[in-house]
């Protein structure tokens, strides 16, 4: 096929779209679900608008084929796992007797069963359920949801492509269920999961599906001969299928690098190639192939996970070097927009001029459609888009709020003795000891205490001008007061003022750092349904007066006990932000630290003797491929350690961590040189403390004993097993005792419940010490 002929056959489309709803009818209806206010009913039908809604709404902005089967009531994989009949033996009695209760129980847990495990969507900041299998794992097929969301988008006369993820992500991204050997490989299933999907591929072609779309990210980082070996057989058993729709293989987040030769010589349709600035070697491996003749290409040229406004020229360039590589050539975002807000014209508080800079998800739709035109009938045809873009472009890269010349100063200037403490852990480690007494086996939490209904109304009301300023900080005075009294009686060592001040862990250190932009309705999903609201980073980064010295004190001035100074670290505040694309991460990171360095010492000087610098996103910004981790790593401890270093010996430095795979990042959590690291491990049954230990990680550290991200109230024997457990890794004299992560989305019941018994937990643990029976 000629490029003339294959522009012609140019379509849009995309892979995915946010499904939270304008106002966030979805998270509203699944939480009313829990609490017993909405029905089963009420809640389908909810969800059955809001994709009706959003399909109508992409035909409407020039999408030629909606995707269907992305939209989840919590988590896509967690949908996987009940397509193929993945459901762990705990959960099989909820599942039989209410499916959709038995979905969330997997999801959440009950009182009396765990949740399936929850860690990073690869290098973003959306979580996945982690299947659970074993070599005794037998699958079945289950498409209703996948069937019937395609008949609904088809009723609307739209042309649908189901989305499922494949079969070899889905393996890749499963582990060992509880009980089996440790090295059991999931990927060994293969050839036992592909007739599932056969089935389900030969439902979705009765039930009018000409094109399936199958997801496998997984082959975008460094994969093993063995790896490659069952994709290829993969896509040529399920390839040679005669009952199923065309197959459509896609891949984002970074290049395909050995797998792409694969994927392209398998017997399939199409292949979705990711062609934005992190997966731009995909453009010259393709090329070097001799690109895909015969087959479909979706040219990912819109970045679906940053908010700036695509450069359309550029994009068309691209997509004109594209036009001879492939049969034909259709536009669409590099991965689902999923990890984007909604609709940027629904900010009222951004300047006009600084909103034509970004584009969520409506207007990247918007953007792939004109992309898709102009490929299809020539430039010309969008020249009026074509000299905005180039007006908006040009408007964001000479604006004064993008460059600050004593900030770049103060960043230029930055020494390697900047970022080092002045004396190393051994002498801290006694110094801090004697300064703070603790006992063996510290207990304290992680930082965010409930966000009560009451403190989000004051909130509100603060916004609404419905109280005043000292009307507002005198609930948050009484907040702070009521969880130091109740820390203090639950018997915790070392405390924390509850945060509830705070909005978000990063929004509401963006709100008082030059540079930054906040939203007021940019929600992206998180997991299940929580949502957070990215700031943006525009500009050149500083610190104009303290942020949280105040709240601090004030807490420290209510008890004898230490109380922890909470701050977010800078790689974590780039990572759940949507960050600048003109100039290196490393740089921004920089100007971050320093602004955050600034407020460390601050609270020092305020008497603050414990500072907690949470970097929870380190790992997850960890680069997919094995040689770009290097380099990310030198800029990301550095940045830390320039946040951390200007204090005292005697000064003790906690940093955070949770929900993410820690095993390949223990040398990086060394390199923080943090006093006290506190990480997730109630899911995953200490994992962590095995491989700090096997590392010989030298300093203290939290493996938590409370998953707070279950209702669930762990008992107290459960939580001082998983203590012992942790012990067995870590001695005693560096072993905190801890949650896994912040409170801020439990309610008071759970929370003093839970609280009470990791305390009591950590009282039993030490009498055994002391009696030498642990």
């Amino acid at each position: 096929m000629t490029a003339k002929s294959a522009a012609a056959a140019a379509r849009a489309t995309v892979y995915g779209y946010p499904r939270q709803g304008p106002n966030r009818e979805l998270k509203k209806a699944i939480e009313g679900y829990w609490k017993g206010r909405t029905s089963a009913d009420e809640l389908r039908e909810t969800a059955a608008g809001l994709r009706r809604s959003n399909w109508q709404r992409l035909a409407e902005s020039g999408i030629h084929e909606v995707p269907t089967g992305d939209f989840s009531y919590y988590d896509h994989v967690l949908d996987t796992s009940v397509m193929v009949g993945a459901v762990p033996e705990r959960h099989r009695g909820a599942v039989e007797t209410d499916a959709l209760d038995g979905y969330f129980a997997m999801a959440r847990g009950t009182q009396d069963v765990a949740p399936l495990e929850m860690t990073k969507w690869f290098d973003t900041n959306y979580h996945y359920l982690v299947p659970e299998l074993g070599p005794d794992t037998v699958f079945t097929t289950d498409s209703t949801k996948q069937t019937g969301e395609l008949r609904e988008a088809t009723a609307l006369g739209l042309t649908a492509r189901p989305v499922l993820v494949g079969p070899v992500t889905y393996l890749l991204l499963a582990k060992p269920a509880p009980g089996v050997a440790a090295d059991f490989e999931p990927l060994t299933l293969l050839d036992r999961l592909l007739p599932v999907y056969a089935e389900v591929l030969a439902d979705l072609r009765a039930a009018g599906a000409e094109w399936v779309q199958l997801d496998e990210p997984a082959l975008v980082q460094d994969r093993t001969p063995a790896d490659l070996n069952a994709a290829a057989r993969a896509y040529r058993e399920l390839g040679s299928l005669t009952d199923r729709p065309k197959l459509l293989v896609a891949s984002y987040f970074d290049r395909l690098g050995d797998a792409l030769p694969v994927l392209a010589k398998a017997p399939v349709e199409g292949l979705a190639l990711d062609f934005t600035e992190a997966a731009a070697a995909n453009l010259g491996a393709l090329a070097a192939i001799g690109g895909l003749p015969g087959k479909r290409l979706v040219a990912g040229v819109v970045n679906g996970r940053n908010i700036w406004a695509n450069d359309l020229e550029k994009s068309l360039a691209t997509l004109g070097t594209l036009l001879g590589l492939a049969d034909r050539v259709d536009v669409s975002a590099s991965c689902s927009l999923l990890h984007v807000p909604l609709d940027a014209s629904a900010e009222r508080d951004v300047d006009p001029q600084i909103l034509r800079w970004l584009a969520f998800a409506r207007q990247k739709t918007a953007e792939i459609a004109t992309l898709a035109k102009g490929l299809t009938q020539g430039t010309g045809a969008i020249a009026a888009e074509l000299a905005a873009n180039r007006a908006d472009l040009a408007s964001r890269a000479g604006s004064a709020i993008t460059r600050d010349p004593a900030v770049r100063a103060r960043a230029a200037a930055v020494t390697d003795a900047d970022a080092r403490r002045s004396q190393p852990y051994s002498v801290r480690a006694a110094a801090q000891r004697a300064h703070l007494g603790l006992p063996l086996l510290p207990t304290t939490t992680i930082g965010s205490f409930p966000q009560t209904t009451e403190l989000r109304t004051a909130r509100a009301d603060l916004r609404a001008r419905r109280i005043d300023a000292a009307g507002y900080e005198e609930r948050v005075r009484a907040e702070i007061q009521q969880v130091i009294a109740f820390q203090e009686k639950a018997g915790l060592d070392v405390l924390v003022h509850g945060e509830p001040e705070r909005n978000d862990m990063v929004q509401y250190f963006a709100e008082q750092l030059t540079g930054y932009l906040a939203t007021q309705q940019g929600w992206v999903q998180s997991y299940g349904t929580r949502y957070v609201r990215p700031p943006i980073l525009a500009g050149d980064i500083s610190r104009p007066e303290p942020m949280t010295v105040r709240w601090t004190t004030y807490a420290n001035s209510l008890t004898d006990r230490p109380v922890k100074g909470m701050l977010t670290g800078p790689v974590t505040m780039l990572a759940w932000s949507f960050v600048r694309d003109d100039q290196p991460l490393g740089d921004t990171a920089r100007q971050v630290a320093l602004a955050l360095r600034d407020e460390v010492n601050d609270l020092e000087s305020a008497g603050t003797s414990v500072i907690q610098v949470d970097e929870p996103a380190l790992r997850e910004t960890l680069p997919l491929r094995v040689a770009d981790r290097a380099a990310y790593l030198d800029w990301a401890t550095e940045s830390f350690r320039l946040t951390t270093s200007g204090v005292r010996s005697d000064t003790q430095i906690h940093t955070h961590m949770c929900y993410a795979e820690f095993g390949d990042i223990v040398q990086a959590i060394d390199d923080l040189d943090a006093d006290v690291i506190s990480l997730e491990a109630a899911r995953s049954h200490m994992q962590v403390a095995r491989e700090l230990a096997e590392h010989g990680y030298p300093r203290e550290a939290g493996p938590g004993v409370y998953d707070i991200h279950s209702p669930r109230v762990p008992g107290t024997e459960e939580a001082a097993a998983l203590l012992r457990k942790g012990l067995e890794a870590i001695p005693a004299e560096r072993l905190w005792v801890n949650p896994d992560c912040g409170l801020k989305t439990r309610g008071w019941p759970e929370t003093r419940a839970s609280l009470e018994n990791l305390v009591a937990a950590a009282r039993e643990v030490r009498s055994e010490l002391a009696a030498g029976d642990a």
